[in-house]
């Protein structure tokens, strides 16, 4: 289940949290010690430690909140349309704005699930639950359509998401994400999808 830090946190909290973030982000988890964290943010060691209690926590609350502005983001985009149909396009539509914004290395949660090697690491767990709630929420628009096997085609549209990424960061196409969403059209078209021209 996803949850959120209920702590308010202090502004050294955030700073430090802000650091890590853009930190972990740009230059990976296991090569950016505390070391560096706290003289970016300008604080010791000591204070770090104090407000979060270890590196793996600190990592835990980098993954949360990315993950949390994510779905927020999707979220606001998903429902600002309708019908279901033109939701699951808007999804692409949002996944193309964020990589222009701050996707420059990739999905936050896949660089660190496949750096976590751990595989008790906590950090896995946020990056397992943003796929899952993804998943979950393709399956809800895709049922909202009317369309035949809607696990198999949240599965393919997780997958046709999940691509767009790699094909935009890896490969440099730079409209992968609009290439997706017109594939996901056409799937859905041929899964009977209602809203969508049969023809």
């Amino acid at each position: 289940m996803h949850t959120t830090e209920q702590r308010p946190l202090t502004p050294a909290a955030r700073r430090v949290l802000e650091v890590a973030s853009e930190l972990f982000y740009s230059r990976g988890i296991n090569v950016v010690g505390m070391e560096l964290i706290a003289e970016e943010a300008g604080v010791t060691k000591k204070t770090i430690y104090d407000r979060f209690g270890s590196k793996q926590r600190l990592v835990v609350a980098y993954l949360r909140a990315r993950d949390q502005r994510w779905r927020d983001f999707l979220t606001s985009r998903v429902e600002a349309h309708d019908p279901p149909t033109d939701r699951i396009a808007a999804t692409f539509a949002a996944l193309d704005e964020r990589m222009d914004r701050e996707n420059e290395r990739g999905c936050a949660m896949v660089n660190a699930y496949a750096e976590l090697s751990d595989p008790e690491h906590p950090g896995r767990a946020v990056a397992e639950e943003q796929k899952h709630w993804l998943r979950e929420l393709y399956r809800d628009l895709v049922a909202r359509t009317g369309a035949g096997g809607p696990d198999a085609l949240a599965d393919t549209l997780v997958m046709l998401h999940e691509g767009a990424v790699v094909a935009r960061n890896v490969t440099g196409i730079t409209d992968a994400a609009h290439t997706v969403k017109e594939a996901a059209r056409t799937l859905l078209r041929a899964h009977g999808a209602d809203g969508l021209d049969q023809r």
